[in-house]
């Protein structure tokens, strides 16, 4: 997307006119100066301006001084300038200054906000052309949201904590909302996934749940079919009872035959019903069978009750005499206590109170413990008593069941031959019955093979099954791995022209873990796996620069055309001070120096070859001793003496 930044302003809170720094578009536009000159706030004044959520301007001279910050930026559609005013306390403010057209013109003061923060959003997306639709459109995730212009940022800053860092390698990926968010959105961004994919996503969720609902009405038709098919007899009963069919007519066995001659009784006009006494002797001795079977089965349970309630007081009476048998067990215990007395040749009580005739006692023992033998020979009923009750009982129950099924037959038989009973509004009976038999016949056909609910379902798997076809997840794989081939082949012909340790080791983009694979040999090493900041500073530049070739490859791309990085070259003069002026020193200086020019040589040349179409930004410490004279770098501004914010400020 032809997306350029063509200057960043400041609006001080004095009366003094704004600040604004220039910039050229398809250039590499430098800013060189000194430490705590305001360099690495030109990213967080882009980025907030752009929208962010957070204001991540850094605290101090640069936000106490200015009111509000802004840009003005390039698209197709032409100029637009977006201001947004400093949150003070806060962490962020939706109050924004928006204007638009061929050209804009700065305005020395904001009085106030004309625009907020959601509208600037959204004029960004429809700048962008980005969809509509949500990723998955039954996930409650905020990563699978429609992607957002926001999401994009992340292919164009390089801060100073990001642009050699081995463990993050894209702006913001350092935090689990925008990584996971980042992960969800590149397959979008390489093309694998399209707008038209996404709506498919859409449309087959939608379709899903119509055939959803269908499968399950015809479902519920099928069973109500079901259930009415078993009913059908009844109706043919009830249609000889009326007279609509002869008294003679056989019931067919076959359900085709049963439905063609209901058909023809729907068909017939209720006043050409003949009722006759043939006709409703059917019913009548149907009747006469069913009470007769009531009779016999009344009778049936009556005899089981009895009998039930017989083996009941014969079990009671049992328990009874069980009891009582049990009670004088145990008064005969006395015989066992007298024979130990009786036995005992010394004196006691019971020997005298006998006159000392011990036979008599013998002979009273041996007749309780004969009596005692005769009790515990009686048999015991209890346990073939319980047996009987539960067959009776069972027997009861399966005659009461008959008896109710017969009743219930009975009780519809006696309601559907009322009319027998009174021929005088038999007319009415018939037109309701032809109605309901109607309606059962028309609830029939819509269970047909041949209905248009069947029709209707098969259209929807049809549907369904091409829209698999468009969203098929092998071909999404397909189209993603050939992007990332795309990328890595770009990255594989920018690492050689950089300081990389390997420079002919293989590339390879990971998207789930949002870094790079470095390929050497039987190895495969993960960007933190392997040292030097020169080694990470290659990939960073490659990569994104790789990216945003690919993306100006692609028609009617919608990542913005620019890049910015900040302090690229830090990674080669982290500590240096002017008096090294060892000969070692000047060796590694030197050395350093063809590193960093080789930098800015590679950006230069990706600049010129996108035709205008690609802008980059560094904000760098190096000064044009060291990357002057290069092929499509220019200095923007040297911070030395001067800031960002004006000193009169």
């Amino acid at each position: 997307m032809y997306f350029q930044i063509r200057k960043l302003i400041l609006w001080p809170r004095t009366n003094n006119p704004p600040r604004v720094v220039g910039f050229k578009h398809g250039v590499v536009n430098v800013i060189s100066g000194a430490s705590k000159t305001g360099k690495s706030a030109v990213i967080p004044i882009i980025d907030y301006c752009l929208c962010s959520d957070r204001c991540a301007i850094p605290v101090g001279v640069i936000r106490e001084k200015c009111g509000w910050f802004g840009i003005v930026i390039e698209t197709v559609e032409g100029l637009k300038l977006l201001a947004r005013r400093e949150p003070g306390d806060q962490q962020s403010t939706g109050d924004m200054y928006f204007l638009e057209g061929r050209e804009v013109n700065i305005p020395d003061r904001i009085e106030g906000k004309n625009a907020n923060l959601d509208f600037v959003k959204n004029a960004l997306n429809r700048v962008a052309t980005l969809t509509n639709l949500e990723f998955d459109p039954n996930s409650e995730s905020g990563y699978k949201a429609r992607p957002s212009f926001r999401d994009l940022m992340a292919f164009t800053f390089q801060p100073q904590n990001i642009v050699a860092n081995p463990d993050v390698m894209f702006f913001k990926a350092d935090t689990t909302e925008h990584r996971e968010k980042l992960k969800t959105i590149f397959p979008y961004v390489l093309g694998a996934v399209t707008g038209a994919i996404l709506q498919a996503r859409f449309e087959l969720d939608r379709l899903n749940r119509i055939l959803r609902r269908k499968e399950a009405e015809m479902r519920a038709i099928a069973s109500a079919s079901s259930a009415w098919q078993s009913e059908a007899q009844g109706w043919l009963r009830q249609a000889i009872e009326l007279g609509l069919l002869a008294a003679n007519e056989t019931i067919p066995p076959d359900w085709a035959n049963i439905v063609d001659l209901l058909r023809e009784v729907v068909t017939d006009k209720a006043t050409n019903a003949r009722p006759s006494l043939a006709g409703i002797d059917v019913t009548l001795k149907r009747l006469e069978t069913l009470r007769s079977r009531e009779s016999e089965l009344a009778e049936k349970l009556h005899e089981h009750r009895q009998r039930l309630n017989e083996l009941r007081r014969l079990h009671e009476s049992s328990e009874f005499y069980a009891g009582s048998m049990h009670v004088q067990r145990d008064r005969l215990a006395l015989a066992s206590w007298i024979r130990g007395l009786v036995d005992d040749k010394s004196d006691n009580p019971i020997a005298e109170l006998s006159g000392g005739d011990r036979d008599k006692l013998v002979k009273l023992c041996d007749n309780l413990d004969a009596l005692d033998v005769r009790l515990k020979s009686l048999p015991s009923v209890s346990g073939t008593l319980d047996k009987e009750m539960l067959r009776q009982r069972s027997a009861t129950e399966e005659v009461l069941s008959r008896l109710n099924e017969t009743r219930n037959e009975i009780s519809s038989l006696e309601r559907d031959s009322e009319t027998a009973r009174r021929a005088t509004d038999h007319f009415d009976r018939i037109e309701r019955f032809l109605g309901r038999l109607e309606q059962a016949l028309q609830l029939y056909d819509r269970a047909d093979q041949s209905s248009d609910l069947r029709t209707e379902i098969a259209t929807l798997r049809k549907q369904i099954e091409d829209l698999q076809k468009i969203i098929s997840e092998a071909e999404i794989r397909r189209k993603l791995n050939n992007a990332l081939a795309r990328v890595e082949s770009m990255t594989s012909q920018m690492v050689p022209q950089l300081d990389a340790e390997w420079p002919d080791a293989p590339v390879r983009l990971i998207i789930e873990d949002l870094t790079v694979k470095v390929i050497r040999g039987s190895r495969d090493d993960y960007l933190w796996e392997i040292g030097s900041g020169a080694n990470w500073l290659a990939y960073h530049i490659s990569i994104t620069l790789a990216l945003q070739k690919f993306f100006l490859t692609e028609p009617q791309h919608f990542v913005p055309g620019f890049l910015v990085y900040d302090q690229p070259s830090q990674v080669y003069f982290p500590k240096r001070t002017a008096s090294d002026d060892t000969a070692e020193g000047f060796t590694l200086r030197d050395q350093d120096i063809v590193a960093v020019r080789k930098v800015f040589a590679l950006l230069g040349r990706e600049a010129e070859a996108a035709g205008g179409r690609l802008q980059i930004i560094v904000l760098d410490h190096a000064d044009e001793g060291v990357w002057g004279d290069l092929p499509g770098v220019a200095l923007t501004e040297e911070w030395r003496g001067q800031a960002l914010v004006p000193s009169e400020w």
